[in-house]
């Protein structure tokens, strides 16, 4: 067996589903999950519709690289999104999902043969770390808590580790936090790939959920346009399931650097992902309508205005400046109270240090939970009036025995 596998750490849902044990929620409350990031609004019945429409092509295997017609599209619709322009010859790959492409290129970048260090954000998404790992390297954790403003503080890496950094992971807007990178952060960041020689695989699977539409979250791909650079050395991975309602489809896209996709087109053809004739069909379907998109936002955005004033007056969060969660403090342990709330609603929301490593003893998941706005709107504004019921008899309890 790879020894490697020994390193990996039990899946924040598996966590879950451990801490969860032997609980029974009140039988007459119906369950809503907000603790995992799997968008509940309805599929667009266009996209389901070109997939049905292109269900002969399961005759045929496709190509890794994917039609060249559904690559224009991406590469069109990276243009208009972020005012890049991008050879869809050979600067973009389907995907299927951003999560199997970020895996999978953390083992097309890093050169075992040397130290390899690889950097992410604490909190992440495990697969970041799971890569890391699984390609032989070590990882770094960057905290992102909100005294620094949920930034990665690159300045905290010392010269020696950036000796053998060879691949930085950013995910923005932010999982769990939010954050949108500043276009100095991306400078800052640029300068030390320049200098370092890192690749930095930009984790953009939120890009289209937020809340104003004159001001779309900054993207990779633009913050190199507007600092005047190229894309070497940057990859970036976007996907339909946040975007378009339709996380089974397992539709994404990878794009920048040309040398860097034709290795990683190299190592797809080996490694056997490919997308279907139908996926494909209903995925240029998708990126070439943005209507649907912006009704999307819409549901999103009134939840946010309904949610966060109302989680915020019992834990203290904010609104995000981008993707569907909120982030809260609790006031007790995390895993203690995402326990109690389901023991006590049917409501399941994600301890924060679930999601993060400790470092340097600090872990800047502790004492938070995520709560994903994923559900219909009456769900998630039902899930809402528990939580706050909850944690205010929660703290009126907390009350009543200090004041004893």
């Amino acid at each position: 067996m790879n020894p490697d596998l020994t390193r990996l750490q039990p899946y924040p849902f598996e966590r879950l589903r451990q801490l969860f044990s032997g609980v029974t929620p009140p039988p007459g409350m119906a369950p809503i999950n907000l603790s995992i990031g799997e968008p509940k609004h309805p599929t667009p019945q266009f996209i389901k519709d070109a997939l049905a429409r292109s269900l002969e092509g399961l005759s045929a295997y496709p190509a890794t690289l994917g039609s060249l017609e559904l690559r224009t599209a991406i590469a069109d619709w990276l243009g208009r999104r972020f005012g890049a322009t991008v050879d869809p010859a050979t600067q973009v790959l389907p995907v299927l999902g951003t999560r199997e492409a970020l895996f999978a290129l953390a083992q097309t970048v890093i050169d075992r043969s040397r130290a390899a260090r690889v950097i992410a954000p604490n909190p992440f998404y495990q697969i970041y770390e799971g890569a890391t790992l699984l390609a032989g390297a070590a990882p770094l954790y960057l905290p992102t808590a909100e005294a620094t403003g949920f930034r990665m503080d690159f300045g905290a890496v010392g010269a020696s580790d950036w000796n053998d950094v060879q691949l930085v992971y950013v995910c923005s807007p932010g999982n769990p936090t939010g954050h949108v990178m500043s276009l100095e952060e991306w400078r800052t960041l640029f300068d030390l790939s320049e200098r370092h020689g890192f690749v930095i695989a930009a984790d953009e699977c939120y890009s289209e959920v937020y809340f104003d539409e004159a001001r779309p979250p900054l993207g990779a791909l633009q913050a190199a346009v507007e600092l005047g650079r190229g894309v070497e050395r940057l990859v970036v991975f976007g996907s339909l399931s946040k975007r378009s309602n339709v996380p089974g489809l397992r539709s994404g896209y990878v794009a920048g650097d040309a040398a860097l996709i034709k290795n990683f087109l190299l190592y797809r053809t080996y490694h056997g992902n490919a997308m279907s004739g139908p996926v494909q069909a209903a995925s240029l379907a998708a990126w070439r309508d943005e209507a649907h998109v912006i009704e999307n936002r819409r549901l999103y955005a009134h939840k946010f205005e309904y949610a966060t004033p109302r989680i915020a007056a019992v834990l203290p969060t904010r609104k995000p400046d981008a993707a569907f969660y909120l982030w809260a403090r609790t006031p007790l342990d995390d895993a203690v109270f995402s326990r109690r709330l389901y023991a006590a609603t049917h409501v399941t929301v994600l301890p924060g240090s679930f999601l993060a490593r400790e470092r340097d003893g600090f872990n800047p998941g502790r004492g938070h939970i995520r709560i994903a706005l994923v559900a219909s709107v009456a769900e998630a504004e039902e899930a809402v009036a528990r939580i706050v019921e909850f944690t205010t008899t929660l703290q009126d309890r907390h009350v009543a025995r200090t004041s004893h």
